[in-house]
This record gives C-alpha cells, sequence and structure tokens, in this order.
C-alpha cells in the first residue's frame, strides 16, 4: 500500500463544558474553524480534497444530521467535496484519521480530510435520549456502565492507589501549565466563539471574542488534590482531580499521498505508519491501550523503547498508570514534569487539558506532531481506552 502523509493538523482550544469559553460555541462552528485552519496550514486549494472523515462520539442534535458533511458547506468548501460521520467513542478523532490515510494508502483518494468534534456543554455525554435495552442489561449491564466505575475498577483490581492518581495529576496540569507559558501549544488556532449576555433591559445579546486557550489548566497541589472527595464511589479513589476533564472543542487534519505531497509542493509532517484496535472487558475499559498499543508495535516491528513521544489519553489516572505500566513505560522519570527524561503527554494530558469525547484523537494528533516536529522525534504513539472496552492506537513517523 502507498503511504499516506499528514500535512497540517490543527485544533481548537479546549474547554471545560459548561463553564468555559466555548460552552455556548455551537459544535458547527467549532469544527467548521478546525477544517478552515488545517485548509490554511496546509495552504493548499480547499477543491483538492477528495473526502471528510468526522469523528463524534454522540453524533445527535446539534451534532447531527452528518455533520462530516454539514460543516464542509458551513465552511463554504467545494460541493464536490463528501463527508461523513465516524463513532468509535473516545477513539472517533482518531478513527477519522485512519479512515481517511486508508482511502489514501488504498489508492482511492489523494486527498483527504479528518477531524474530530464534541460539545460536551450542548450536546450531554450519554446523548440526550439514552434508551439502553433492558433485556440485555440483565444478562450484560456492565457494557452500560459509567466510565467512572471502570476507573476505580483498575485501580482497585491493579492496586492503583489514590496517592498514585493524585501525584500523576499533579504532574499532569504542572506540564500543561510550563507548556502555556513556554507557547508549545502551536497546533492552537485562535477560535471565534459565542457567549449570550444578559443586559439590563433583560434583553439577551450574542456577543463574540476569541479564545486562544486551553482554559482547564488550573495550579494544583498534592494537598488540594488529596483534599477531594471520590466521584464516583464512596469509598473510591478517583476524584475530579485525578479524571479527565469534561471539554468541547474541534480538531482536523489534512492527508496526502506522496503523488499529492509533489504535486502540489507541501512538506508533510509525518506519514501514518500503523493503527490498530484491540477489546478488553467493558467493566475495565481503561485498560484498553494495555492491548492495543503492544499490538501496534508488534505490527510495525517496533519495541516501546523505540518510541520517543507518546500521547497516552488521560481518561483516569489510574486506567493511564496502569496502561504505561503494561506497555513498558510506566517510570515516573518518563512522565514527571520536572523529570528531563519525560516522554509521556509532556504538554500534560486530559486531566489537566480536557477530553472532548470524539474530538481527541484528532486533538492528540496535531499535539503529538508539533512536539514530534519541534524536538525531532522520529517516532510517536497515541493511544486512548474507550468506553465499551476497547483501545486504540496509532503510530506516526516523522518526516525529515
Amino acid at each position: 500500500m502507498r503511504d499516506a502523509y499528514i500535512v497540517s493538523a490543527v485544533r481548537t482550544p479546549g474547554c471545560r463544558r459548561g463553564k468555559g469559553a466555548l460552552a455556548q460555541t455551537r459544535p458547527e462552528k467549532l469544527i467548521v474553524q478546525a477544517i478552515k485552519g488545517a485548509v490554511e496550514r496546509a495552504g493548499i486549494d480547499p477543491a483538492i480534497i477528495d473526502d471528510f472523515m468526522l469523528g463524534c462520539a454522540f453524533p445527535e442534535a446539534e451534532q447531527g444530521l452528518n455533520l462530516g458533511r454539514v460543516a464542509l458547506q458551513m465552511a463554504q468548501l467545494p460541493d464536490s467535496i463528501t463527508g461523513a460521520t465516524v463513532n468509535r467513542f473516545c477513539a472517533s478523532g482518531l478513527e477519522s484519521v485512519a479512515q481517511s490515510a486508508l482511502r489514501v494508502m488504498s489508492g482511492w483518494s489523494e486527498v483527504t480530510m479528518a477531524g474530530g468534534v464534541e460539545s460536551m456543554s450542548i450536546v450531554p455525554m450519554g446523548g440526550n435520549l439514552p434508551r439502553p435495552m433492558a433485556d440485555w442489561a440483565k444478562v450484560n449491564p456492565d457494557v452500560y456502565i459509567s466510565m467512572g466505575i471502570t476507573a476505580e475498577n483498575v485501580a482497585k483490581r491493579y492496586n492503583v492507589t489514590r496517592q498514585m492518581q493524585d501525584e500523576f495529576a499533579f504532574h499532569s496540569q504542572a506540564k500543561a501549565a510550563a507548556a502555556q507559558k513556554n507557547g508549545f501549544f502551536t497546533e492552537i488556532i485562535p477560535t471565534t466563539a459565542d457567549r449570550f449576555v444578559e443586559k439590563a433591559d433583560g434583553t439577551i445579546v450574542r456577543e463574540t471574542f476569541v479564545q486562544k486557550t486551553d482554559d482547564g489548566v488550573r495550579e494544583t497541589t498534592l494537598e488540594g488534590l488529596a483534599g477531594l472527595k471520590p466521584a464516583f464511589a464512596a469509598m473510591g479513589s478517583v476524584t475530579a482531580g485525578n479524571s479527565s476533564q469534561t471539554t468541547d472543542g474541534a480538531a482536523a487534519s489534512i492527508i496526502m499521498s506522496a503523488d499529492a505531497v509533489k504535486k502540489y509542493n507541501v512538506k508533510p509532517i509525518a506519514k501514518l505508519v500503523c493503527y490498530t484496535t484491540a477489546g478488553c472487558k467493558s467493566d475495565e475499559m481503561g485498560v484498553g491501550p494495555a492491548y492495543a498499543v503492544p499490538k501496534l508495535l508488534d505490527k510495525a516491528g517496533l519495541k516501546a523503547k523505540d518510541i520517543g513521544l507518546w500521547e497516552l489519553n488521560e481518561a483516569f489516572a489510574s486506567q493511564a498508570l496502569y496502561c504505561a505500566q503494561q506497555i513498558g513505560i510506566g517510570d515516573k522519570k518518563l512522565w514527571a514534569s520536572d523529570s528531563p527524561d519525560k516522554i509521556i503527554n509532556i504538554n500534560g494530558g486530559a486531566i489537566a487539558l480536557g477530553h472532548p469525547l470524539g474530538c481527541t484523537g484528532s486533538k492528540l494528533l496535531a499535539t503529538l506532531l508539533a512536539n514530534m516536529k519541534r524536538l525531532g522525534v522520529r517516532y510517536g504513539v497515541e493511544s486512548m481506552c474507550i468506553g465499551g472496552g476497547m483501545g486504540a492506537a496509532a503510530l506516526f513517523e516523522l518526516c525529515k
């Protein structure tokens, strides 16, 4: 098969559900800006794009009606570009990259676009009308289990203590704060957002403003984290402080064949080497990367030691720590904020920056490639656990 090259990858800021800067901005507006940003960064005529695959974990209501196609039209891109929406829950944004790349690799397309979007403020997690099948729930209720309870299960079954989780969370926040201070989030595009303000006369007015940074990063102490109450079980260890933030955001990337790269005189950032998924028990879905990453590396003929940077999604500190241990990258020096040897989530992870579900896979791609390019790292991997009991992982190689 042919190679597929990512020539641009951008994201909006990630902002807190309900209280954040993007809470009143419709998801269509977010993904439209990501689309335009990816096209602009690539420096291409959008007419050469063949197809757009959009990841979304809850593609309904404002995120429904095949937003993968509607967003193209709202962005005023040519009608010739087709679009679809794909859902693999937390890996939707990475699945979109894989499927778009496969079109290029197979020879079906020369230029494609991938992305992800989730407004967790506007479309609630679980959807507006969740309807689990009662008969099946009697047989296997774990398929509908709360993600927080799965994090508790991982912590208890695999001895990931509260202290370990809080320490990991502290370092995630510290890395994110340092990355913001140092201007390392070069993949972020300034994003125009809406807010509705009540005036003195009682009228509601829509105002617009530009958001340039992730707004979930907090000044955190170990003592402060230790004082938080368990969020999902009375005697549990998983708290709001060591869990990912529910977040709004969007991301997009442009993918090309080698022939298209040459034809349009575009400098690629990296190529997608391999992508895979793996299944696990639903009630411990967080362990998914512990299965997906070894499978990925085996297919690529590489070892964990060959990977220079990791984006291991921090759905919960308990599962991220356990997966890192199982992959063989669990040494604290590989993720601690004050370590010169850190290679895992070096700009912080979802505990600090948020996990906008269907956007996350595309969001992490943009962050990973920006850091690979900045540091000259040859191989980078992104991986995440997935609701329902799965893991996904992708390997990228930097272009020289």
